[in-house]
């Protein structure tokens, strides 16, 4: 929120700065919030990039926010921290926004429709914008970048637990063999090609104890060994199988740290500063 009394002309109080929680008018089931620049202007028609941060499985989605705020009051831009609670289709469901598609529910849309919607009221820049996720969140990043890479300028992926890799040869989610059979989207390589792509992990993140994929496994698909044993091994799997189709990857391993959001932040607050550079 700001920290001067009263509304905007337009925008109510709880509209600037670290906004409230809105529910989504797409579906009432999700909702998000933001943080809107306190020097935002209602008076011009300038558009401010947008940067969108999903949360992991904890669903912490205010610090999601928070974390990028002072960037977004440095560089002028705006962030939305989308909300994906548990529990949607079943009790005590955690991973379903993961996997973009659950139970005739599309991730995909629902992020794009809340975008469409903040474009409504604040004037951010809806056509590319920035995303990031951490954990349960670079889950749901990458993927989604799969299907939507011409609407994304930069994407930073951090520590997925469960990577689906570049390969042709193999099906969702194991890799994007069916991509387009089963999300009616075929991959766009060369739109792929155009994203800067970062992929952050910290150096000592190697439990596998929440990310083994056993036979056993409710989402158990054959070739899940592929990527890997923990999530080092695994976000290198995804950074190789990007580079063999031509897409550049920044790959950072933080030292010492374990699989924990803050250490991997300023990563990924350097790599956005360099794309909104232009560098």
């Amino acid at each position: 929120m700001r920290d001067v009394p009263g509304d905007g002309k337009r925008l109510s109080y709880y509209q600037f700065g670290s906004t409230a929680i809105f529910a989504s008018q797409y579906d009432q089931r999700f909702s998000y919030c933001l943080h809107v620049p306190r020097g935002y202007s209602e008076d011009d028609d300038r558009r401010y990039p947008l940067v969108v941060a999903v949360h992991g499985t904890a669903r912490t989605v205010q610090t999601c926010r928070d974390e990028f705020a002072g960037f977004c009051e440095e560089h002028d831009c705006i962030v939305l921290a989308p909300l994906f609670p548990c529990g949607i289709g079943e009790p005590g469901e955690l991973s379903n926004y993961k996997y973009i598609s659950y139970r005739g529910i599309r991730y995909d849309h629902v992020l794009l429709a809340m975008i469409e919607e903040i474009a409504g009221i604040w004037r951010v820049d809806a056509g590319r914008f920035l995303l990031t996720g951490f954990s349960g969140g670079g889950q749901f990043v990458h993927r989604f970048t799969y299907l939507h890479p011409g609407r994304l300028r930069a994407v930073s992926i951090g520590a997925p637990g469960v990577v689906t890799l570049l390969d042709a040869d193999h099906p969702w989610w194991v890799g994007v063999g069916d991509l387009e059979e089963r999300f009616g989207t075929p991959l766009d390589l060369a739109a792929l090609r155009r994203v800067a792509v970062h992929m952050v992990v910290g150096g000592a993140d190697t439990d596998t104890w929440e990310i083994t994929v056993t036979p056993e496994s409710p989402r158990y698909q054959p070739g899940a060994d592929l990527q890997g044993a923990n999530r080092i091994d695994r976000i290198t799997a995804l950074a190789r199988s990007f580079e063999r189709h031509g897409v550049a990857v920044r790959l950072e391993v933080v030292p010492g740290a374990i699989h924990e959001r803050e250490p991997l932040i300023p990563s990924t607050l350097a790599f956005f500063q360099s794309v909104l550079s232009g560098q």
